[in-house]
């Protein structure tokens, strides 16, 4: 399908910022390039809803006998886990330049639906548990987890996993609630320090796990007869005995969900956890787990060589609700409660600031950005994003800026959250939707295919443009961890410079560039007169002279590299 090419620019926040080209001129990415390491600080995360990206399987819809009687956008819509590794083997996270998919937690929800105030909803999105140690009917099988993870990997492609330490599934009929040696029912959270922020529920009906506890406890009665009713009780009381026995932990309600949720490291080879809810708990729960998950990764590795990516070790990055990039190392609950949850397991922090730092101009948000982690946070990152599952305040909600979107996040310092449909504008304001629910659209795989129009713009032309970022970013470990300098304020070009364990990395881009003529890119300092460089938006190359580039295209952006 051939897109048309906009001829005038866009006019967006920060000034014209142009469509680019059609996709049937998709730019290739350079035959000589040679293969960079990857770093977790310039990975480019793909975060998906299982249930709302992709059908690969309608066999496996409504399981469990559930309903279809959810408010809009509350219940099961399809999506599973086979349909990820569908989209895997067509290379559509590939051609974005996406080296990491973060799934929501597979586990097995709670049966029912239960209203917590904005209409009947189920456990779609994976935050409501019922058994940590099953995969959940609707999203697939064993089989089908252990093949998505095994096909992402054999397509250089890490996936993550999303775990809870912080809460149970709500409470209904057919989904009791976990004895009180294992969770709280109350109060409920006020947020004023750690005590009211880690000793209480999030929300009503929510039981809270007692992670600060170190009694003994026994197996929910629940747990038990559900697993004895499958045949895998004593295989998992048998392996629970082992991993106690050898780690010497106390058989608290938390070493369990430690055991567990590393299983899953073990068994199928996910390459970091996200996790979620943190400054819900203890900060020393996540050390603790990730210890064990280390372990269990290191096990698999050596299990499944073949299978492995590189040496990497496990990684971790912490979902703490509001924590800003500039909070560094010291994140205040109040009350004069700081926590370093750096310290404390994690190798990057979710930056709740994004959305509203890309309203500044370019310059200012990647200056910042750079400072910040080549200083205070210098050997860790974070994770940016622009939307995301549960902020009901994203950047651009409305996708009339999807261009600058892209820029922001994808060049900005630091990894890179791609929120499902953030490259194909997939809509986050849908009628009939309350809450969070409007956010959690299904992929809009029909729009992408139709070219459909959105805005002054065409959804192929949009994901064109994040794709061409997405796979420079993905060669280039020099853009999001290496250290930015700006080189010139119109055309604006910045620089960015990496080097580590005897690799290195540098690159030059220029944003809004003029739609009308090719203009001369200042690269001096970067490369020398006479190398030859290669625009990867365009897929142009040119020789540098006099401290200067000019490639034969007008494109809207120049991403410029020697390789």
């Amino acid at each position: 399908m051939k897109l048309p090419v906009l001829a005038a620019s866009l006019l967006l926040a920060f000034g014209a910022v142009h469509a680019p080209m059609a996709a049937a001129q998709t730019a290739p990415a350079p035959a000589n390039a040679q293969a960079k390491p990857f770093v977790w600080e310039n990975a480019t995360v793909y975060f998906l809803l299982t249930d709302r990206f992709n059908n690969g399987n309608p066999a496996n819809d409504g399981a469990y006998g559930r309903k279809q009687d959810a408010a809009k956008l509350r219940g099961f819509m399809g999506g599973d886990l086979a349909g990820v590794t569908a989209k895997i083997r067509e290379g559509y996270f590939k051609n974005l330049g996406v080296d990491a998919i973060w799934i929501t937690p597979p586990v097995e929800q709670i049966h029912a639906g239960t209203d917590e105030g904005t209409g009947k909803s189920y456990g779609f999105h994976g935050y409501w548990a019922k058994d940590f140690t099953a995969v959940d009917a609707a999203l697939g099988t064993e089989d089908d987890m252990r093949t998505l993870v095994d096909t992402a990997h054999a397509n250089g492609i890490r996936v993550i996993l999303d775990v809870v330490m912080n809460h149970t599934g709500p409470v209904t009929a057919q989904d009791p609630a976990w004895p009180k040696s294992w969770v709280r029912t109350g109060p409920k959270c006020t947020f004023k320090d750690a005590r009211t922020t880690q000793d209480c529920t999030l929300v009503d009906n929510l039981p809270d796990f007692l992670t600060h506890s170190n009694a003994a406890v026994e197996l929910p009665p629940m747990l038990a007869a559900k697993w004895k009713k499958e045949g895998r009780y004593e295989r998992e009381v048998k392996e629970l005995d082992a991993f106690f026995k050898r780690t010497g932990y106390p058989r608290a309600p938390r070493f369990y969900l430690v055991k567990w949720h590393a299983d899953w490291v073990r068994k199928y080879g996910f390459d970091g956890f996200r996790a979620d809810t943190v400054k819900h708990t203890e900060a020393s729960v996540w050390k603790e787990l990730k210890k064990e998950a280390s372990l269990a990764y290191e096990d698999w590795k050596k299990a499944n060589p073949a299978k492995t990516l590189g040496d990497t070790p496990f990684w971790m990055v912490s979902e703490v609700y509001g924590y800003a990039i500039g909070h560094g190392h010291k994140y205040d609950l109040g009350g004069g409660d700081f926590v370093d949850y750096l310290a404390n397991g994690f190798d990057s922090m979710i930056n709740f600031a994004m959305k509203s730092d890309a309203a500044q101009g370019y310059e200012k948000l990647f200056s910042s950005y750079s400072s910040i982690l080549h200083g205070d946070m210098k050997g860790y990152s974070v994770l940016n994003y622009i939307s995301s599952h549960d902020d009901g305040g994203p950047f651009d909600a409305l996708r009339v800026r999807p261009f600058e979107s892209a820029n922001k996040l994808l060049l900005a310092p630091g990894a890179a959250q791609i929120y499902y449909g953030d490259e194909t504008a997939r809509l986050l304001k849908i009628e009939g939707a309350v809450g969070d629910a409007t956010l959690r659209s299904f992929m809009n795989w029909d729009e992408l295919a139709a070219n459909a129009q959105r805005g002054t713009t065409r959804v192929g032309e949009v994901h064109e443009h994040w794709a061409r970022l997405g796979r420079f970013r993905a060669a280039h470990p020099a853009v999001g961890a290496g250290v930015h300098q700006m080189i010139h304020h119109s055309p604006y070009t910045f620089k960015r410079t990496w080097s580590q364990g005897g690799h290195s990395d540098r690159v030059v881009v220029a944003l809004e560039l003029p739609a009308d003529k090719a203009v001369a890119i200042p690269v001096g300092g970067v490369f020398n007169d006479g190398q030859t460089v290669r625009d990867w938006y365009s897929g142009k190359t040119a020789v540098v002279k006099d401290g200067k580039v000019q490639f034969d295209s007008r494109s809207p952006v120049a991403l410029i590299a020697q390789d």
